[in-house]
This record gives C-alpha cells, sequence and structure tokens, in this order.
C-alpha cells in the first residue's frame, strides 16, 4: 500500500542544519503515521530504534533488519577496537564484523576526542541510512527510514561540548569519590 498521504504530509529532513529545531518531533510523526498504518506497520514502527535487539530477529522491515544489521555491526566493533587499545578483549559470540564496521570504529577511536568522534560516527550512520533509501519513496520502509532519521537528528541535538564536558566531570568525580572512599 502506498503512503503517499503519509510522507507528503512530512517535513523535509534532508536540509536539517543540526541547530535550529527540528520540523517534527518523534511524538508528532508517531501521531501522524497512526493514522496512516495499520496495526502490522505501527508494530514495526514502534520497533524502529537506534539500539538495535541482540537477537537480532526480523521485524517485518527489510529497512529495519539492514539498519539493525548495520548498527549492530558498528557497535561490535566499536567495543573491539575500544577493548583492543585498552589492552583487552572482547567476544563477539562468533558474530564476523565487517570490514567497514572495523574501519569506521577505528576512525572514530583514533580521533581521540569524543564530540569528534561521535560527529563521525554520526556521519557513517547517516551514509548508512542514505544507502538503505528504498527505491520506492512511499513505501512503508520509507516511513520506517524517516523514522530513523529523525532518531538521529535529534540524538545529534544533543550533541553538546559544554554539556559533554560537564557531565564527564561529574561522571570522572564520582568514580573518584567512589574508589577514595573504598580505600
Amino acid at each position: 500500500m502506498s503512503q503517499y498521504y503519509l510522507i507528503a504530509q512530512l517535513p523535509a529532513l534532508e536540509m536539517y542544519d543540526g541547530k535550529s529545531p527540528l520540523p517534527i518531533t518523534e511524538e508528532t510523526f508517531h501521531e501522524t503515521c497512526s493514522h496512516f498504518l495499520n496495526e502490522k506497520e505501527m508494530k514495526i514502527l514502534d520497533r524502529v530504534s537506534l539500539v538495535p535487539p541482540r537477537d537480532g530477529k526480523p521485524t517485518g522491515s527489510e529497512l529495519v533488519d539492514a539498519w539493525n544489521r548495520e548498527e549492530r555491526q558498528l557497535r561490535l566493533a566499536l567495543a573491539v577496537v575500544r577493548a583492543s587499545h585498552k589492552g583487552k578483549t572482547f567476544s563477539t559470540d562468533g558474530e564476523a564484523i565487517s570490514a567497514s564496521a572495523l574501519q569506521a570504529a577505528n576512525t572514530a577511536v583514533d580521533l581521540g576526542d569524543p564530540l569528534a568522534a561521535e560527529e563521525y560516527l554520526h556521519s557513517c550512520r547517516m551514509e548508512t541510512l542514505n544507502r538503505l533509501r528504498p527505491l520506492d519513496m512511499f513505501c512503508e520502509d520509507a516511513v520506517y527510514r524517516y523514522g530513523l532519521h529523525l532518531k538521529l537528528l535529534e540524538r545529534r541535538r544533543l550533541f553538546d561540548e559544554e554539556r559533554g564536558h560537564k557531565s564527564y566531570q561529574k561522571i570522572y568525580h564520582s568514580i573518584l569519590n567512589g574508589n577514595s572512599q573504598e580505600n
């Protein structure tokens, strides 16, 4: 079933600059979708996430399944590379990691700056999402892609150097205070 009327009324996200407010919230997007998608499609939309499930079970959407595989690969690669940089190992439980995911993880870790690494990983995720763009702009997968795009942009809006530094300091001091209480 074509989702033309749904997609046609959603604001474009491609030109979003990352600084201004998003043209739509996830809540509004979900509410709008609920008027056009059937129950099965809404269940799939509810499973759209930036954090893929570990079980890898099919969602009912080729696009969401592909996104989940790619994101799981990237997260595993990041865990392996970060552990390696600390002289430790990380078990992938036998799951092979793609060369592209390992390359992205190595590049992000080698940047040395957490904000720069997150910016780089954001661009990698956006490239993945663009690569997964369905040919039919008005299909259900286009709706799920829009939802992932919106989630990525909302996550990107949270990248703030000052807030990140404050959060880091808070965590760092809580670790120091926790360790000093044990001694």
